[in-house]
């Protein structure tokens, strides 16, 4: 199944490692330094030119991992893809 991410943007639930709260997690060093590096690295993708409320940790079929950034709220994503019937 497909998790919408706003912007016509569009992934793999099968894909999703995990699904956070920017809020919450980058008062962590360790997450602010996680994000920097995948940034430093070019493997963040921004959905949205507003502000993201969460983002979305993923792997391809090659292992490569990508972080996108949503405008949505985790809460509404987490919502959509266990009504695609994936728990996360």
């Amino acid at each position: 199944m497909y998790l919408y991410l706003g912007e016509n943007t569009v992934i793999r639930t099968r894909s999703v490692i995990g699904i956070f709260d920017i809020d919450n997690t980058t008062i962590s060093r360790i997450t602010r330094d996680y994000l920097a590096s995948a940034q430093k690295n070019g493997r963040i993708i921004e959905v949205s030119a507003e502000l993201p409320k969460s983002y979305v940790v993923c792997s391809n079929t090659s292992g490569e991992v990508f972080v996108y950034l949503s405008q949505i709220s985790p809460a509404t994503l987490l919502k959509r893809a266990d009504q695609e019937g994936r728990s996360i």
